[in-house]
């Protein structure tokens, strides 16, 4: 096949259509470019439930092992359990996902060992450099001895793992709804749940990437109105919902209403600060809530505002050695599972804070939730540097106004703050507005988008 690597190498990793894009004959040419540029003798690798999965992971391996390198295969399995399995056997690793994405689509995810992410600057480049070169003539081949490829069952590791990283001993009995939208969830959930004093209320368990019930996609608000009509019908304590590769989880509370991830990453830093004895450094990105950071200097921690990304939280995590990050895309970061994201731990402090008291989720959240949000906005543009540039024409100057592009512009007062920050894969502006009262915000987030789509 021809094939468009611009289009299919991502900031932080490989997405694409299959077959259209990309096929088993080029993962079998990323798996050779992979090892190559990583250094590695041993790597692991997993999948998630869609129907191209099994087959581009086994290619994928196929062309490790030409070059030498031996292959534990986990098989079906969250994206955090593949970084797991890096972390605990020290493997570089590559986990075959599109996450939110629909059926038609597919991806790879690769880490170097202990989790550390492969993205542009740390070796993606070189990947992709080195698949467009062998693209016509196939990966040269190697003298080293052909590596081996094993299956290894780790679920149960995994999920031991992370209940031994939160305290669950006090946890009254909760009713929980989870929905895992088809995806890996469903894998994961009833091995990590089990034992938990917990009545489980399951949703779309069966894993299916053709996903026939809802995107797998909980931050569209479209994808959660059936787990948040199932939480009032079952009297539930709180519901819970998972992205396609279960990286990611969504919360809502006994009402049915959605509890903001900043709120969550101010309730986690503080539970990680206690465990931390009071002290740490807590990563959060500039969209997310004024909460966050107030939050972690009220519990003794150092707060540290990065760009948006996982790649830049997780290298900030390394260098600063962070004990927690978070960010408003339900991503959330543990030093304890090296610097990864896992959205099934922070559903794990979810529970065990919510269990560990006898009140409800809503009033537990609301001291974390403390500010009126505009949520994120998209705007289709045709000039994105010249609409940014309006803005910063509009603001500055303007007395107790402060700009800072350490990401897009953000646009700060005492009372409010906003955010505008390019797409970089569509025509897009991205706005999240933020003020201390719900007038405010909707009037900062009016003026700026009246510029945005002047």
């Amino acid at each position: 096949m021809t094939a468009d690597l611009s289009q299919l190498v991502k900031a932080y990793d490989v997405r694409g259509v299959v077959p259209d894009q990309w096929d088993e004959t080029l993962a079998e040419l990323f798996g050779a470019a992979f090892v190559q540029v990583t250094g590695a003798d041993a790597i692991v690798t997993g999948h998630d439930m869609r129907p191209s999965s099994p087959g581009l992971s086994r290619a994928f391996a196929r062309g490790a092992a030409a070059r030498g390198v031996d292959v534990t295969e986990i098989g079906l399995c969250s994206t955090d359990q593949l970084y797991y399995a890096s972390g605990a056997f020290g493997l570089a690793g590559a986990m075959f996902t599109a996450s939110h994405n629909p059926a038609q689509y597919n991806g790879i995810k690769m880490c170097r060992p202990g989790a550390a992410p492969v993205g542009q600057d740390t070796g993606l480049s070189e990947i992709r450099e080195l698949v467009e070169s062998w693209i016509d003539s196939g990966a040269p081949t190697s003298d080293a001895t052909p590596g081996t490829i094993t299956q290894r069952d780790t679920l149960e590791d995994y999920s031991a793992h992370l209940r031994g990283l939160v305290d669950l001993t006090s946890v009254r009995p909760l009713k929980v709804v989870v929905d895992a939208g088809n995806g890996m969830g469903g894998h994961t959930v009833p091995t990590v749940f089990a034992g938990l004093p917990l009545t489980l209320v399951p949703m779309y368990f069966e894993p299916d990437g053709t996903f026939p019930n809802h995107e797998a996609n909980p931050l569209d608000p479209a994808n959660i109105v059936d787990l948040q009509k199932r939480v009032r019908e079952e009297g539930a304590d709180l519901g819970i919902a998972f992205d396609g590769d279960a990286d990611r989880c969504f919360v809502v509370d006994e009402r049915g209403e959605p509890v903001s991830p900043s709120a969550i990453t101010a309730l986690v830093a503080a539970r990680e600060l206690a465990r931390h004895g009071g002290k740490g450094t807590v990563i959060h990105n500039l969209i997310t809530s004024w909460s966050v950071p107030e939050v972690v200097r009220e519990n003794g921690g150092t707060p540290v505002r990065t760009r948006v990304g996982h790649s830049f939280i997780k290298a900030e995590m390394a260098t600063s050695g962070a004990i927690f990050g978070g960010e408003h895309s339900a991503h959330y970061y543990f030093k304890d599972f090296w610097n990864a994201d896992t959205g099934m731990l922070a559903a794990l402090h979810v529970l065990a804070a919510l269990g560990g008291q006898e009140g409800t989720l809503s009033a537990l959240v609301a001291q974390y939730d403390r500010y009126a949000g505009s949520g994120e906005i998209n705007s289709t543009v045709d000039d994105q540097a010249g609409r940014l540039a309006a803005i910063k024409k509009t603001y500055e100057g303007r007395e107790g106004v402060t700009l800072d592009e350490l990401d897009g512009l953000t646009v700060s007062a005492t009372d409010w703050w906003f955010n505008v920050r390019p797409s970089n894969t569509e025509p897009l502006l991205r706005l999240n507005a933020e003020a201390r009262d719900e007038p405010t915000m909707a009037k900062v987030r009016d003026e700026a988008l009246a510029i945005i789509r002047g």
